[in-house]
């Protein structure tokens, strides 16, 4: 048997912007994506603290260094500019290995520059 854990938090980032007409996803600032060991192309879930909106997309990769964290296509719809999310990520892991799993989680400023990670 397989178990879901999530293996990665990006936790309290802001929205820089929200592109409707973009092709779906999120872009995240590959500084982000490096510490939190997200790849450009995973899904991922985004968790909205400001309206309680919860979406599955997958990430685009931005610009190294910019705190971009922009919400694209549909959704876009999800948060405005400001809102504070969550991003999650998940992997299928086998029973005998989701104990000692531990997630790695980036906590970020309000630029969404990173203060600290670790993991739990």
């Amino acid at each position: 048997m397989h178990r879901i854990m999530c293996k990665s938090k990006i936790h309290r980032a802001r929205i820089t912007g929200a592109l409707l007409y973009y092709e779906g996803s999120i872009a995240i600032d590959t500084d982000l994506l490096e510490a939190a060991d997200i790849l450009p192309g995973e899904k991922v879930e985004v968790l909205n603290v400001n309206n309680g909106s919860r979406i599955e997309t997958y990430v685009i990769a931005g610009k190294k260094g910019s705190g971009e964290m922009c919400l694209n296509g549909p959704a876009a719809r999800s948060g405005c500019e400001g809102d504070e999310i969550i991003v999650l990520a998940y992997a299928m892991v086998p029973e005998n290995e989701a104990k000692n799993l531990k997630m790695k989680v980036v906590h970020v400023d309000s630029s969404n520059k990173i203060k600290n990670t670790f993991l739990r």
